[in-house]
């Protein structure tokens, strides 16, 4: 949503609750909005002596006769280009003309929920010849060297490769990111340049600072470089993401392993968030905190989806990933086998998973996850196989 103002002056507890859930959402991350008890007549008397804002949302029980002698003495009060919401409690379809034909925006019928303002409210500021904006899928470490990265680099490829459209990864850990080798790049600039001129930021300036890994895969760097440091303000990303998100349907953020202002507001603003986590204690005990914390964050949205990384590393005790999954509430995606050869491999040749080998299992999960956290369509399971049998059958061929 923009940046903009909204007002709203509510009669009844459960739509209080409605338009203050609206405002703590992510999707409204960007508006301001506040919310007064009362209905039509506290509005007007409010604005006798204040501006109003770019949206107003008013909840009345009024009898119609009444609601339009009400808007008549707030269209008064009201400044050119407000915006009105109407929240009423009659599902009549002639006040309905009737309150469209003196200008206001909408009608909502209570009881109303929040996706359904959040909706209305997106309806009126959103241009509808306006390109839809990328979804964003953030991948993060329970633990350092979870494998995290490898992870979110091999679904960014397996995204634009399996569905034909364009996907932007951009390496968050500026000190020490790996995409750059993963892929076999060297680029000179990146997210750091990016982040440093907000000013001059647009997708002109981003795509000379994309560098291109594939037909439909671009990535931003790290600098990977410890001659600065990296300290950032919260919403220093934020028109980062906004830029990349204008110009791909994906956009993979492959994020650090920390906890620091701008990392919580990206995690809490993605449309999905997945959490990669091998299967030990320190891993449960990481990945439950940060399940946790993400659910509070995003009340309105999915659980964060879980990976289960490098499993089966002989002679390691490992909790048995049904029961890692149950602690965490959540039902792994995916499972990877530990797999030293392949990874070790495809990551001297600066080669994706499905690159070396692409009628291999592993790359078969990787498209699974990029299935998973696209949305688009269900998990796919080759040739018929779950992934329980996918990893036995691996870990039994390890053992030989």
């Amino acid at each position: 949503m923009p940046r903009i103002a909204i007002q709203a002056f509510c009669e009844s507890d459960a739509v209080i609750g409605v338009i203050e859930g609206v405002g703590a959402d992510r999707r409204m991350a960007k508006t301001h909005v506040k919310v007064h008890k009362g209905g039509i007549a506290a509005a007007i008397e409010f604005y006798r002596n204040a501006p109003t804002p770019n949206l107003i949302m008013i909840e009345s029980r009024l009898a119609p006769a009444k609601l339009l002698e009400g808007l008549e003495d707030l269209a008064e009060v009201c400044d050119a280009g407000t915006k009105v919401i109407i929240i009423g409690h009659v599902n009549d379809v002639p006040l309905y003309r009737e309150l469209i034909h003196r200008g206001i925006s909408d009608y909502l019928v209570a009881p109303i929920d929040l996706f359904q303002v959040i909706r209305t409210i997106g309806d009126l500021y959103t241009d509808p010849d306006a390109e839809p904006l990328g979804r964003t899928l953030a991948f993060v470490g329970a633990k350092g060297g979870a494998g995290a990265s490898t992870v979110a680099h091999n679904v960014a490829w397996s995204i634009g490769r399996m569905y034909d459209s364009d996907v932007v990864l951009a390496d968050l850990d500026l000190a020490f990111g790996t995409a750059g080798l993963d892929f076999n790049q060297d680029p000179l600039q990146g997210v750091h340049e990016a982040v440093s001129s907000p000013d001059r930021l647009d997708e002109t300036m981003l795509d000379r600072l994309l560098a291109k890994c594939a037909d439909r895969l671009s990535l931003l760097a790290a600098p990977a470089s410890l001659e600065r440091t990296y300290d950032y303000g919260e919403t220093s990303f934020d028109g980062l993401v906004d830029v990349m998100r204008q110009g791909a349907p994906s956009v993979v953020l492959d994020m650090p392993h920390g906890w620091t202002n701008w990392m919580r507001k990206l995690l809490a603003s993605s449309d999905d968030v997945i959490l990669v986590a091998e299967p030990d204690l320190a891993n449960l005990r990481n990945a439950k905190n940060l399940a946790d914390t993400l659910r509070q964050l995003r009340p309105n949205d999915p659980a964060p989806k879980l990976v289960l990384n490098r499993v089966g590393v002989p002679k390691r005790p490992e909790i048995k990933t049904a029961e890692f999954a149950d602690a965490l509430g959540l039902e792994a995606i995916a499972i990877i086998p530990f797999e030293p050869q392949l990874f070790g491999t495809a990551a001297n040749n600066g080669q994706m998973i499905g690159e070396q080998d692409a009628r291999h299992t592993t790359a078969a999960l990787f498209e699974q996850i990029a299935q998973a956290a696209t949305g688009r369509g269900e998990a796919r399971r080759d040739k018929g196989l779950a992934i329980g049998s996918l990893v036995t059958r691996i870990l039994k061929r390890a053992s030989k």
